[in-house]
């Protein structure tokens, strides 16, 4: 019985395999028959076959490759392919069998040029973005797991997203990775180096990974999409040598650049001091795509000009966040402009608003405080655009994770660092909230009764959320239908979100922030338009 049904899983095994290259060829990661026969011989191999399958395979269209890897990581986790049948070595083997069917590195990217050259830029990206979903290296399985929805303020309609696409590491896991060597290869997981790399449990597998390269300022660099897009085309753009973060004038000079060869996509970067950087300041890297963000939407509100550049318009952007908006059809202009803004924030102080540019240390040495989150466009009426996002990573007693970062009172729905997304208004909030929030619903619509000290106890699965339960009570009370109740938690959700963008201004929008922003801005040359 045992060995029938061995026989039975190795053929459903060997037909999945000519289903998965039907789906290749059908979405042009196979190019023809011979890409075809070296895929189907690399995964017999995989598999531990010497002959394909020799029955008839029925024609279909599938939209994504997952409900044939599914059963082909089962049978690889049977015949002793991977230790353990968990979601880490499940993707190492995903993606080792999802490079069987993608072109080389260099064919992919030249293809992409050819593309570009035929059908123009947008087509080219259009076919990047499918290949890197259909090649299961966008988990969009997952990614349809997060939840989202608007959350309308004076300010536009703010993006609120759940990420739940990321799958958490059971306890086996991370008992195993605690006892693994620290490795040096790749240095860390923007690296070039990733491409094609086989990953081990504590560095996710990259043999479905097709990079682009791209010379900015005369620099090598390259693009990717993010495996877990936030946003439509999600990128990363990222420097082929292994160094940190920094924001400077070559900065803003390859934002530039950037938007010149692919004016469809916007282009920006995280601050690069702690607190209020992104979570990768070890390797210099932007963040870019193909989404209106609700910042971008944002009109400005207080106009300027400079004498010294009668070409150019700056504007402060109506929104909860510091922002200074550069526009001008010379991209020269623009570029200097962003670096006078740049150099003057980073001396600029300013103790009626908290705003110090350093602290000095015992040893003598300042310790910088002021940078800029830039982002950067090309209109279509050919003005370049950049915005410049004031920041400042100073900490307090009162404030001892940041002056400028979400107060503690936030922290209960979000107490990560602000990065770029964030700042442009969309939220990414940790998948712990589904849950929290949803059970926060129950209790708003009278399925349970809110009793104080079981909501304090440090036991009770919504002690972070107590008090906000309770004024969400007092406010809304408990007699909610279901559906009202949903409503009422992601409105609040999204008030929350707003908040913690106001807690990130540097300049808050009030009238003294209005006329201390002012005053940074007429200091450095600027006049009232």
């Amino acid at each position: 019985m045992e060995t029938k049904q061995q026989a039975t899983s190795a053929n459903d095994a060997l037909v999945l395999i000519e289903r998965l290259l039907q789906f290749g060829l059908q979405r042009n990661l196979l190019n023809d028959q011979l890409d075809t026969h070296a895929a189907r011989n690399e995964l017999l191999d995989l598999f531990h076959f010497t002959e394909p399958f020799e029955g008839q395979v029925t024609e279909e269209r599938l939209e994504s490759a997952v409900p044939l890897l599914e059963p082909l990581l089962d049978y690889g986790y049977a015949i002793g392919l991977i230790p353990d049948n968990t979601t880490t070595y499940r993707d190492l083997l995903d993606a080792r069998i999802m490079g069987f069917l993608l072109p080389r590195p260099s064919e992919a990217s030249a293809a992409f040029q050819r593309l570009a050259k035929e059908q123009g830029l947008k087509a080219a990206t259009d076919a990047f973005y499918n290949l890197s979903i259909d090649s299961n290296y966008i988990r969009m399985d997952r990614i349809r797991k997060n939840l989202y929805w608007l959350h309308e303020t004076e300010y536009g309609n703010l993006e609120i997203t759940i990420n739940l696409s990321k799958p958490e590491k059971d306890p086996k896991e991370i008992a195993l990775l605690k006892t693994m060597p620290q490795a040096k290869y790749p240095k860390c997981l923007l690296c070039v180096e990733n491409v094609c790399y086989a990953g081990r449990p504590d560095h996710p597998a990259r043999q479905n990974l097709r990079v682009l390269p791209l010379t900015l300022q005369e620099e090598q660099w390259y693009l990717q999409y993010s495996p877990y897009v936030y946003y439509n085309e999600h990128s990363i753009i990222f420097k082929g040598a292994h160094e940190p973060m920094v924001i400077s004038h070559s900065s803003f000079a390859r934002l530039l650049d950037f938007v010149e060869l692919f004016p469809h996509y916007f282009i920006g970067s995280n601050a690069d001091l702690p607190i209020v950087g992104g979570s990768i300041l070890s390797h210099d890297h932007f963040q870019g795509g193909r989404h209106v963000f609700p910042m971008e939407a944002a009109s400005t509100d207080t106009l300027f000009t400079d004498p010294k550049l009668p070409g150019l318009r700056f504007g402060i952007v109506n929104w909860p966040m510091s922002v200074v908006r550069v526009n001008g059809t010379s991209k020269a202009d623009v570029h200097r402009a962003a670096c006078h803004i740049l150099d003057e924030w980073r001396n600029y102080s300013d103790e009626a608003v908290d705003v110090l540019a350093f602290t000095k240390q015992a040893d003598g040495t300042n310790t910088p405080h002021n940078t800029i989150t830039p982002i950067a466009r090309l209109r279509d009426n050919g003005e370049y655009e950049i915005d410049l996002v004031l920041r400042n990573n100073r900490t307090s007693e009162e404030h001892p994770d940041g002056i400028f970062h979400p107060h503690q009172h936030l922290h209960h729905v979000k107490k990560e660092n602000i990065g770029l997304i964030e700042v442009m208004g969309l939220a990414v909030l940790p998948g712990r909230l589904k849950d929290e929030l949803e059970q926060i619903a129950v209790y708003l619509s009278g399925a349970s009764a809110a009793v104080p000290e079981e909501l304090h106890a440090d036991s009770h699965p919504l002690h972070k959320h107590a008090e906000w339960l309770l004024a969400l009570i007092g406010r809304f009370g408990s007699s909610n239908t279901a559906e009202q109740a949903k409503k009422i938690v992601e409105a609040e959700t999204g008030s929350k979100f707003l908040e913690v963008l106001k807690d990130a201004g540097v300049y808050k929008r009030t009238a003294d922030g209005a006329a201390a922003f002012e005053r940074f801005l007429t200091s450095i040359g600027l006049q009232r338009a």
